[in-house]
């Protein structure tokens, strides 16, 4: 067996397979992002009609002048990336120092405390008591109750931990201590340089955690100019299932269901532009990441 397994591993036609394998799998990822952006420069009733397959049909920038033209757009994506930034900061000041403290050996406590975090993982108070909690803080409808609900995710703290204890040896940590170094100056100057790759893969999941965040927006806000970007798009994808199904209302007028069709429309025609737009920025910044991203993922699985 161990044979044909090494004959196989060796062949042209193995090789073969796993090419193949791997084109397909590429188009399974690809065909949904070809679609969509073929669809925004598309006439939308050539969409509607389901002959849109992989390239434009009636190319059209009307939806693109609408989308800039929309001023909730620009609201959104303003206080998304305020969202994004900030969170994110707040998010690596809170996750990487508790991390590098729990992995450190002399830190009393530390197997208690890990317990009461990994609580929290599979046990919440509720939406409910966690608004009520929300409002005790008066943080409703503010932007600081969309930075700072969710600054420590249990789950990544663990995986900056493991990196910090696999990764950075307590010798070094030693070393500094007897040259003068207190515990900050010990994570400043020597594990954080030293951390890159963590730094890197914390940045890309809370970064798109919070610019693809919309839940805590409904809840804890009312004030539009306070909304972040998905919560437009999702107001705009309501719109445009809304008004087809009103549109075939059977008991709608004639001039009703015109202009609700140019309504529908019209918010067929932007909706797929704005979820171009509202993918960009982390298309663009993920490539740069992605070294990061691949020696993060592979923390804590190679051992010795």
């Amino acid at each position: 067996m161990q044979s044909v397994r090494k004959i196989l591993k060796g062949s042209s036609f193995f090789q073969l397979i796993v090419n193949t394998l791997i084109f397909v799998f590429l188009l399974i990822e690809l065909y949904p992002i070809i679609y969509v952006v073929s669809c925004s420069f598309s006439d939308p009733d050539a969409v509607n009609a389901g002959k849109v397959l992989l390239m434009p049909i009636g190319f059209t920038l009307e939806g693109y002048k609408r989308v800039f033209e929309y001023r909730d757009i620009w609201v959104g994506y303003g206080n998304t990336i305020f969202y994004t930034v900030v969170g994110t900061i707040i998010n690596l000041l809170v996750t990487l120092p508790c991390a590098y403290a729990l992995s450190r050996k002399n830190v009393a406590g530390s197997k208690f405390v890990m317990i009461f975090f990994m609580v929290t993982m599979y046990i919440g108070g509720g939406l409910i008591p966690g608004y009520l909690n929300v409002k005790s803080f008066g943080l409703l409808n503010t932007r600081a109750v969309m930075v700072i609900l969710g600054a420590l995710s249990v789950y990544n703290m663990i995986v900056a931990r493991t990196f910090f204890s696999g990764s950075i040896p307590y010798e070094i940590t030693e070393a500094a201590k007897i040259d003068g170094c207190d515990e900050f100056s010990t994570f400043l100057k020597i594990v954080m340089p030293l951390s890159k790759a963590i730094v890197g893969v914390m940045v890309l999941y809370y970064g798109i955690g919070h610019w693809n965040s919309y839940f805590s927006a409904m809840i804890y806000l009312d004030d539009r100019e306070k909304f972040p970007l998905q919560i437009f798009l999702r107001e705009i994808l309501l719109q445009s299932k809304m008004l087809q199904d009103t549109v075939a209302d059977p008991s709608a007028s004639v001039e009703e269901i015109m202009y609700l069709e140019q309504l529908a429309r019209s918010a067929d025609l932007i909706k797929y532009c704005v979820i171009i737009v509202s993918t960009l920025p982390m298309m663009i910044i993920y490539p740069n990441l992605q070294k990061y991203f691949e020696k993060g993922v592979m923390v804590g699985s190679v051992k010795g």
